[in-house]
């Protein structure tokens, strides 16, 4: 056989991009069903998720309770639906503060520059080295357990990395040549920063806050599961888990259907940030 009639080789290249399309618009449609349980999760739950009900404590997974009861008789679907806005919510306020003072604070930086930049920096440096556990721990002795302080302790901790990513980015920006032909046409320091070099960040600040959204999440649960996070009786999933861990043996579905729902979530965020990366790369 001849180099002529040898078969082609099948188009890796377009079958993995057709695969990245698939997982980013699968990624999308499931994002979508997240925002509809966060802005309404009343349409969608079956019950009220506060609603004890003791005679039915603890009842499997079936017709009536899809995913069961907890060990107060509330149904588990209709918490999870209505802890969404808790946990998915919480995870995208952290995220949202922290790319935002880290955006601002990381472009003065590299801005300026010199004295001002390695003060900046060396601040950053001290944030960034406290585990976020004892932080948030310390934060939630000085403002009390609950939600809130939660979430203040993850922005606070999460913050300085947007601000090391955001530096870097601004650094080599600076260098470019459309930075250089605004500064000859007399554009205004502040005019050159907002228009020529922050929106130029804008692709990895995206594929950043997709991905941390998860690892977000994942903190705000490991918090609560700890009694850090979110106070009872709000339906929050991290929270969910810590209640049902006494009644593992008991009521297995407790914490399989919650856990299940928060790996789901996490692993959309992660395969929409790395099709972000990769089309932004491509």
């Amino acid at each position: 056989m001849t180099v002529a009639e040898l078969p082609a080789a099948p188009d890796t290249a377009s079958r993995t991009r057709r695969a990245g399309r698939g997982v980013m618009w699968w990624s999308v449609a499931t994002v979508v069903v997240l925002a509809a349980l966060v802005f309404i999760p009343g349409l969608l739950a079956p019950g009220d998720p506060y609603k004890l009900d003791i005679i039915n404590r603890f009842t499997p997974p079936g017709a009536g309770n899809l995913f069961g009861t907890d060990d107060s008789g509330r149904d588990i679907l209709s918490r999870v639906i209505h802890g969404a806005r808790y946990s998915i919510g919480s995870a995208v306020l952290i995220i949202t503060v922290a790319a935002l003072v880290g955006t601002i604070y990381g472009s003065l930086a590299a801005w300026y520059g010199g004295i001002l930049d390695r003060l900046l920096m060396r601040t950053v440096d001290v944030f960034l080295a406290f585990p976020y556990l004892v932080f948030a721990m310390a934060v939630a002795a000085s403002m009390g357990r609950g939600l809130t302080s939660t979430i203040v302790a993850l922005s606070l901790l999460w913050w300085p990395s947007y601000a090391r990513m955001i530096r870097g980015q601004v650094k080599s920006i600076l260098n470019d040549y459309h930075i250089r032909a605004a500064t000859t046409l007399g554009a205004k320091r502040g005019q050159i920063l907002r228009w020529h070099v922050i929106p130029h960040t804008y692709n990895q600040l995206l594929v950043r806050f997709t991905l941390d959204i998860g690892n977000a999440l994942v903190a705000l649960t490991g918090l609560a599961f700890l009694g850090l996070g979110a106070t009872p009786p709000l339906p929050e999933w991290g929270r969910m888990v810590a209640d049902s861990k006494q009644f593992a043996l008991l009521a297995w579905w407790y914490a399989v259907f919650p856990g299940i729902v928060i790996f789901v979530t996490v692993l959309n965020f992660v395969l929409l940030g790395e099709a972000l990366r990769k089309r932004s790369t491509s």
